[in-house]
Parts: C-alpha cells; sequence; structure tokens
C-alpha cells in the first residue's frame, strides 16, 4: 500500500511541477507583452491566480505524505513510545476530520459553483477552479487513513518523499 501510495504522491507531485512551470511561464509572457509589446493581457492575473491556488493544494498533498506538515514534534518525540502512539492517533483522527470538511464542503462548493465562470476568462468554469478541494482532500484524506491504519495495527509508516527535514533555515 506504502508503494502504491508512493507513486500516487510522485504523480501528484509531477502535476504540481507542471502547474508551477505553467504559471511562470504565463506571468513571463504577461511581463513581456506588457513591457516589451506595450499590450496588457486581461486575463493572466486570473488565470495565474488559479493555477497557484491548485499548485498550493496539491503541494500541501506532497507535504503531507512527506510529512513536512508544521508539527509539534519536539514535545511528542519527548513522551514514550505509547504515550506517543496515542497522541499520533489522535492528531491523526483530527487531521482525518479536517480533511474530510475539506472534501465534503469542496465537493458542495463545486457544485454550487459549477454554472459560474472567471471574469476575464469566461470559457473557464469555476467549479474546475474549486474542484482541487474535492480532489486534495480525497488524496490527503487517503494518505491519512493509511497513516491511521498504520498507527493502530503497531506498523510504522515509512516517511514518504526525500528524506527528514527538520525546518531549519540552514539545511
Amino acid at each position: 500500500m506504502q508503494k502504491l501510495l508512493g507513486r500516487l504522491v510522485a504523480l501528484v507531485e509531477w502535476w504540481a511541477v507542471g502547474l508551477m512551470a505553467a504559471m511562470v511561464v504565463i506571468v513571463c509572457w504577461a511581463v513581456f507583452t506588457r513591457y516589451v509589446l506595450n499590450a496588457s493581457l486581461v486575463w493572466y492575473d486570473e488565470f495565474a491566480s488559479y493555477l497557484l491556488v491548485w499548485l498550493t493544494f496539491f503541494g500541501a498533498v506532497v507535504a503531507d505524505f512527506q510529512r513536512r506538515h508544521i508539527n509539534f514534534d519536539l514535545l511528542v518525540n519527548k513522551l514514550k513510545p505509547t504515550a506517543r502512539r496515542v497522541v499520533d492517533v489522535v492528531g491523526e483522527f483530527a487531521v482525518l476530520g479536517f480533511q474530510f470538511v475539506l472534501l465534503y464542503y469542496g465537493w458542495i462548493l463545486t457544485e454550487k459553483m459549477g454554472d459560474e465562470t472567471a471574469i476575464s476568462l469566461p470559457w473557464i468554469s469555476i467549479a474546475w477552479v474549486t474542484a482541487v478541494l474535492p480532489i486534495t482532500g480525497a488524496l490527503m484524506l487517503l494518505l491519512s487513513l493509511a497513516r491511521l491504519v498504520a498507527l493502530l495495527s503497531g506498523r510504522t509508516m515509512t516517511q514518504g518523499g526525500h528524506g527528514t527535514w527538520s525546518g531549519s533555515s540552514s539545511e
């Protein structure tokens, strides 16, 4: 299961890289057209904002898999293994609750925004923009469920990604 989740998150990571590249190209093109061609694009700002939203949420999935979200491991690591496991399970249930809310209300928002279109890009449905909420909510829910099953069964899930990171700017 861990291997399958790792492959899924690797695809998400590549998708995020593609979103970032698209955002860079669009913003650079907009700067070029404004300052070199003297013709501003009316749509780039809105479209780049939507790409940034998608990039942020898909990046959150990758960060969740790699266990790089903000946490209080300094306190948790001082606990005995049994207490640490209890705290980890309670924390994972709290995270699971948030991800369920993201999935459920993201779905409702996406349904309600189905008829709306972007202001400067009338061919883009806002439902496509808000669809990132239930999609990433479901992905993170899947990751949390796998972590919770591992915690409850006493197994340790290997950390996904590229190793640990302490959050220090000197790394």
